[in-house]
């Protein structure tokens, strides 16, 4: 979603600037060619290198596919493609593009992590408890997403966090783990196995400043604006 979503430059926040107008709302459809298949009760249902990756605000990226290549699966026109269908997400068992499983939705080409260590502080307190407090940390660059700080956790009181049963999945990082401290659920997050783009934060830590006090020294989303 990077092209539409967030920051992204057809987002509704976007980091930069166009040189001319750009009309509101914009549709970007783009050939995709890559292998895609979709697996239905055990059959492969659509095999294809003729999908289009089709870039809409407010709704997560989608493919979309010729007509007649998508068996007999519910399909709906995509108006911004003459000529292709989309098939809705949950209509097959499992998604996969050149052998890797999906799940949501497909990865962006735009979509980027840059993963850097760096010697920006971070401290992290939680009811007057000191969680973090160090310039030893990763900071993680995401398209269309503001930085984060990632730290080791050599340097977390990590006998004061307990995992949740809250996960999420991202495409780009892989499946989290989320932490309590105290009376606070879902502070932290960590990935444990992370998709090879972001090795370097196995098993680190980063924090949600909405639910704890997170001072972290980070670039100003609005410089050179």
């Amino acid at each position: 979603m990077s092209l539409v979503a967030g920051r992204g430059p057809l987002g509704p926040d976007r980091a930069g600037w166009f040189s001319a107008p750009v009309a509101d709302p914009i549709v970007y459809v783009e050939p995709h060619p890559r292998r895609v298949q979709a697996v239905h009760r055990g059959q492969i249902v659509i095999d294809t290198e003729n999908a289009l990756l089709v870039h809409r605000a407010g709704t997560a990226l989608s493919y979309a596919f010729p007509v007649g290549e998508t068996a007999d699966l519910p399909t709906e026109p995509e108006p911004d493609a003459p000529g292709y269908v989309r098939v809705p997400w949950g209509a097959v068992d499992t998604w996969l593009e050149e052998g890797r499983t999906l799940v949501h939705y497909p990865p962006n080409p735009y979509h980027r992590v840059d993963c850097r260590p760096t010697r920006r502080r971070l401290r992290v307190a939680v009811a007057g408890e000191l969680l973090v407090d160090t310039d030893d940390t990763v900071i993680v660059f995401e398209t269309a997403l503001a930085p984060r700080l990632y730290v080791a956790p050599d340097h977390v009181r990590t006998d004061l966090l307990r995992a949740t049963s809250t996960s999420s999945y991202c495409n780009y990082k892989g499946y989290a783990t989320y932490w309590a401290a105290g009376d606070v659920d879902d502070i932290a997050w960590s990935y444990d196995d992370p998709l090879p783009e972001t090795r370097p934060i196995t098993g680190y830590f980063s924090f949600d400043p909405d639910r704890v006090d997170v001072s972290a020294e980070l670039p100003s989303p609005d410089r050179g604006t």
